[in-house]
């Protein structure tokens, strides 16, 4: 199977992937991913926060001239399937979930591609500004307090929600914090399936090196640049 991989040249391409979701192996003795990860993280978040702290006040400035709270909370499932409260900027109306539920009943097509990816390319829910800070990811940037906490990692999977846990059918997720970015967001971000997600983090748990996350890292500022989320 093949799966597509970014280098840590940011350079998007294709290779066979020897970790099938089943065959996660962890590996205690690595130093990195036991302990230098964690201080990585803590340092580069302390040394952005004067950086990032004035974006995040301007742009929830901006989310609150709709007449909302402009941050958002939600449950979602940490290392070891533990339940933590996400942050993030808001970018949907306040009755996203009814709104949800009727657009999906009445749109056959849409419905199916919720239940494959949890995702809309067309989602009814979000607002003007919502659509910005979705397709450059900064309506993620609150959850740098969330790494600070220790719930989450800059790299790792995608952070899941308590209820998609019956769809992931790996795990290597749990083993692992949930991250800011990670492999799947610098290659098919807004195509994974929950199936590709889990050889992802597979594949990510396996090879866990200082060499990987920096990769990532460095492609996850192409990928903000490009505005290809949504």
């Amino acid at each position: 199977m093949t799966i597509q991989d970014i280098s840590i040249t940011g350079k998007s391409g294709h290779r066979d992937v020897a970790t099938h979701p089943d065959n996660f192996v962890t590996n205690p003795t690595r130093l990195y991913g036991q302990m230098f990860k964690r201080i990585l993280d803590f340092m580069i978040v302390l040394l952005s926060l004067p950086i990032v702290l004035p974006i995040i006040l301007v742009l929830a400035i901006l989310v609150a001239t709709d007449g909302v709270n402009p941050f958002y909370a939600q449950r979602r499932v940490g290392k070891d399937g533990r339940i933590f409260t996400m942050w993030k900027l808001r970018s949907m109306v306040p009755n996203a979930h009814a709104l949800l539920e009727a657009y999906l009943a009445s749109n056959p097509a849409a419905r199916r591609e919720w239940a494959e990816t949890q995702k809309l390319k067309n989602d009814p829910r979000i607002t003007t500004i919502g659509h910005v800070l979705r397709r450059t990811s900064l309506d993620e940037l609150p959850q740098l307090w969330n790494v600070l906490r220790g719930e989450m990692s800059l790299v790792g999977p995608r952070p899941m929600m308590p209820e998609q846990q019956e769809l992931y059918p790996g795990k290597a997720y749990f083993s692992l914090r949930p991250g800011l970015t990670g492999s799947w967001q610098v290659s098919q971000r807004n195509m994974s399936t929950f199936a590709s997600r889990a050889e992802f983090d597979t594949n990510y748990a396996n090879n866990l090196t200082l060499r990987t996350d920096l990769g990532i890292l460095y492609s996850t500022i192409g990928v903000v640049f490009k505005a290809t989320g949504y």
